[in-house]
Parts: C-alpha cells; sequence; structure tokens
C-alpha cells in the first residue's frame, strides 16, 4: 500500500512539473523589435518552457523574477529574434569546384555526409540561426528529415529546420556527369521527366518528409550582347507547372533555382513561391515577382565564395547580382535572408550574408528584419518565428555590440536561447 501512495505520489509530482514549463525571465538592455523596425530599452521577457509569455517594461515584468526558476542578465547586450537562414545546404560542405562535390556523392557514404551534418547544424546554431530552410540534400537522399527529426527530439542541438529533401532535375541536367556511360554513378537531385512522373515524384518526397518543394529550373549560364544574364532552362512550361500545381496542391510551397533571366522568368510563369540566387533579375522581372507577392533569396556570399575557383561566367556573376539587389531593395521586392551555407564551407559564418546585404542598399535593421520576420513570413511561420512577441517559440540571441551600428556584430553573437533552453551564454 504504501508503495502504490509513493508512485501515484511522485506519478503527480511528475505532472505538475510537466503541466508547468520552467521560467526563465531575461533583463534585456536593448532589444530589437523586428516587425516595427525599432529598438526597445530595458524590456523584460518572460519564458514558459518554449515559448515566450510575455514581453513588456522591466519595471512590469520584474514582479515575476520571484517566481521565476533563472533571471537572465542581458542588459549590457542587445536581444534579438533568432536568425533565420531561408537557403541552406547541411548536407553538403562547399563544393567551388565539380571535384569538391563529385568527392562527396563518390566517397562519403550518407551516414559520414549525415555526421557532418549534425556538426553544420551545430554551428549555425551557436552562430545564432535558430530556424534553417534547407533546400535538398545533394543525393544524400531523405537524411535532412531524419536530421531534423533528430533536433526536434533533442538528440542533436541544432536549428528547427525546414526541409527540401532531395529535389528535382531532368534527364542529363544535374551532377554527376562527364563519368562513362558505363557506370552507374549518385545523382545529386531526383531526375523526373515528363507531367506524370513529375506528380508522382511530388507526392513521393512529401510522403518521406519535405516541407518544400525544390526545383532546378536552370543551368549554362551565359552573358547576351545586351548585358543580360541567360540560361538554359531543364524543364518545359508544361513541366514546370506540374511541379507547382501538384505541391500546392498538397499544401507545400515550391521554391525554384533560377539564376538567371530564363530560369527566373519561367519560375515566375509557373507560379514559384520563391526565388534563389536570381543573378540575372531585371526591372521587368522585380515587378512581376512584387505583382505575384513571390520572394527572393539571393544568396549574395556563395557567389563571392565560388567565383574565383569555378571561372568563366562566375566571375561576373557577383558583381551583376549586387547590382540587381540594389534596384530590388528600391523597387520593393521581397526579399529573405538565405546564404547557400553549405555552397561554401560551414566554417564561415552565415551572418556574412547580412553585411553584404548592408553594403548593397539595405539599412541594417532592413537586414535584420530579412534575417527575421520577412524570412518567417517567407516560411509562413509569422505567429512562431522571427520575433519577441507573446505566444512565439522563446528563439533569441543576443550580442554584446549594436548590429544597428555595425551588422558585423551579428558575426560575434554571445548568447543563443531556442525553444527557450539556452545553448550558449557568452560574455
Amino acid at each position: 500500500m504504501r508503495i502504490l501512495v509513493f508512485c501515484l505520489a511522485a506519478a503527480s509530482l511528475l505532472s505538475a512539473q510537466v503541466a508547468q514549463p520552467r521560467l526563465k525571465l531575461i533583463h534585456a538592455g536593448k532589444m530589437i523589435d523586428s516587425v516595427e523596425g525599432r529598438v526597445r530599452e530595458d524590456v523584460g521577457i518572460l519564458v514558459r518552457g518554449e515559448r515566450i509569455e510575455a514581453v513588456g517594461s522591466w519595471d512590469t515584468l520584474a514582479g515575476g523574477a520571484a517566481d521565476a526558476t533563472e533571471v537572465i542578465d542581458l542588459t549590457k547586450a542587445t536581444v534579438l529574434p533568432g536568425l533565420i537562414d531561408a537557403h541552406t545546404h547541411v548536407l553538403l560542405q562547399g563544393d567551388i569546384t565539380a571535384e569538391d562535390y563529385d568527392v562527396q556523392l563518390l566517397k562519403e557514404s550518407i551516414p559520414y555526409r549525415t555526421l557532418r551534418a549534425s556538426a553544420a547544424c551545430a554551428t549555425a546554431l551557436m552562430n545564432g540561426f535558430t530556424t534553417l530552410r534547407d533546400l535538398e540534400t545533394e543525393g544524400a537522399m531523405y537524411a535532412d528529415v531524419d536530421l531534423k527529426k533528430a533536433i526536434a527530439n533533442g538528440v542533436i542541438p541544432g536549428p528547427r529546420l525546414f526541409v527540401a529533401t532531395r529535389a528535382f532535375s531532368a534527364t542529363g541536367m544535374y551532377p554527376l556527369s562527364g563519368y562513362s556511360w558505363e557506370l552507374k554513378v549518385p545523382e545529386g537531385v531526383q531526375i523526373v521527366d515528363g507531367v506524370d512522373q513529375i506528380r508522382r515524384a511530388v507526392r513521393e518526397q512529401v510522403k518521406y518528409g519535405a516541407d518544400w518543394i525544390k526545383v532546378y529550373v536552370d543551368r549554362g549560364y551565359f552573358m547576351e550582347s545586351d548585358g543580360r544574364l541567360r540560361s538554359k532552362l531543364n524543364f518545359t512550361p508544361e513541366e514546370l507547372r506540374a511541379f507547382v500545381d501538384e505541391a500546392h496542391r498538397i499544401g507545400r510551397p515550391t521554391a525554384a533555382h533560377a539564376m538567371a533571366w530564363d530560369g527566373i522568368d519561367a519560375a515566375l510563369t509557373a507560379g514559384f513561391d520563391t526565388i534563389e540566387h536570381g543573378s540575372g533579375f531585371t526591372e521587368d522581372l522585380m515587378d512581376r515577382a512584387i505583382k505575384q507577392g513571390a520572394w527572393w533569396c539571393p544568396t549574395m556570399y556563395v557567389g563571392r565564395w565560388v567565383a574565383e575557383g569555378r571561372g568563366g561566367i562566375w566571375k561576373q556573376t557577383p558583381a551583376l547580382l549586387a547590382k540587381a539587389f540594389r534596384r530590388s531593395v528600391e523597387k520593393g521586392v521581397n526579399i529573405a535572408n538565405g546564404s547557400d551555407a553549405g555552397g561554401y564551407a560551414w566554417s564561415e559564418n552565415q551572418a556574412k550574408e547580412l553585411a553584404i546585404m548592408a553594403e548593397n542598399g539595405m539599412t541594417p535593421m532592413q537586414a535584420i528584419q530579412a534575417a527575421t520576420s520577412k524570412a518567417a513570413k517567407l516560411l509562413g511561420q509569422t505567429k512562431n518565428l522571427g520575433w519577441i512577441n507573446v505566444g512565439a517559440y522563446a528563439d533569441i540571441i543576443a550580442v554584446n555590440g549594436d548590429p544597428l551600428k555595425d551588422i558585423s556584430e551579428l558575426q560575434r553573437v554571445s548568447f543563443v536561447m531556442k525553444g527557450g533552453v539556452v545553448y550558449k551564454r557568452g560574455r
């Protein structure tokens, strides 16, 4: 009987602990309001479990300190929402040259690449990126779904992941290439041809966990005499529409790898939700993107990273992209932060993308918004992510300096909380 009473009491205590998540109270010296684009001073942020319960003046919330299990002093820091990178490849470790890419697909097993990806996820989190949209595994099948599950279950540390699994291209239009026809080499994507095959494959990727459908729309970039960056298309208009129609029919948004004018034009015509890279954006395409409400992830840092090693047209694209970016900012194109980390080494801080944004027409606040509230909107997660507000996930970071005066401060994140758990606590 005593054992039964003890077990019931223990169960009751455990139930009470589950019902009442731990309270943390953050005292922020400065807090960036990423929605309104302003700074608030001397702010209290009450965190219950994984979400934010209250945000207000410190004087108002300080009375809750007695009930909090922990009070976090960030009075000398600038506090802001966890950063979002809307274009990454955690299962890729840099591919300046074709050989870099081929080695990873031919000499590294998927389990080994997944282990490396878990390290990349931890790096991203420690750098203040609490959410990633990972836009395909580059031949590692559905390993990104396993990473997402492992992070969500607390097996490994990492950002929240929104994943695209394998991505799509057409026969003969994506690496690995150049090998003897007698060899069956891995494909970096899922190869599909024809409308029926496309619809079935979209369903298959969603079945195995894809949050987004990613399509390689163009390739083979070249400059025209009129100064436009042009490309060859991988799919017919009917095929591209099939990707979008089927994905939207079953509730998944679509991302288009579209580097040059032809690719962007085709992606917008088909109705893709986001344009990735977009070095060939021209004013006519910008106007169409604005009208359609499409988003753009410019990925400027990766272009600088690979230009010298790849040579040829790649040496010209960083300047083209910077010019298009400046004009897009002026015109009001929907721009979200996307760095293409994985296209360059994970030892490089993803926040360098934000510094390039600020160099090319955005204010520091606009760059921060592109990596917080704007990126959350791209993800369809405005209630949960991208701001410090009641009901949102407690994804909160801090830097010691003022990123509105020096955007590079975001490359030196000193405090990281994700879902109410503190992962990094610096000085």
